[in-house]
């Protein structure tokens, strides 16, 4: 019989749409990652054991982009759940700093994308053409 110290569930993941204006900021996973490979993603990372949500998404955007964000007010307003991920993802337009690829090792190029990119691009997930077209038209 499994437990739940056994099985912790889907690794829990949070992530954030930048929006600035008329576009939106994607990370390239290199090549070389074991899941996702050579994809556009959002930015974003595991929630640690102990950090809140919106704790792990700040924390992730430093990390990665170099960027410092205050906490999401509202809740998140997209989720992706998959038998081995549950994935929390917020809208963010303001910021401090200037997004730089902080985390190289993770993603091999970061940049902003608008309305008419985002079809010819390899998208880590599906739902992400229809969800950040409609943040782009709002």
């Amino acid at each position: 019989m499994t437990t739940s110290a056994d099985d912790p569930g889907p690794v829990r993941i949070v992530t954030a749409v930048l929006r600035d204006g008329d576009r939106v900021l994607l990370c390239h996973r290199s090549a070389e990652r074991r899941r996702y490979p050579d994809v556009w993603d959002l930015p974003g990372g595991h929630v640690e054991v102990g950090e809140a949500p919106r704790e792990s998404l700040v924390r992730e955007l430093q990390e990665e982009l170099g960027i410092t964000v205050s906490e999401p007010s509202g809740p998140p307003m997209h989720a992706i759940r998959t038998a081995t991920f549950a994935m929390q993802i917020w809208l963010v337009d303001s910021w401090t700093g200037t997004p730089v690829n902080a985390a190289p090792d993770e993603h091999d190029a970061v940049a902003w994308f608008g309305t008419s990119d985002l079809d010819s691009l390899r998208l880590a997930h599906e739902s992400y053409l229809s969800m950040l077209t409609a943040v782009l038209v709002t």
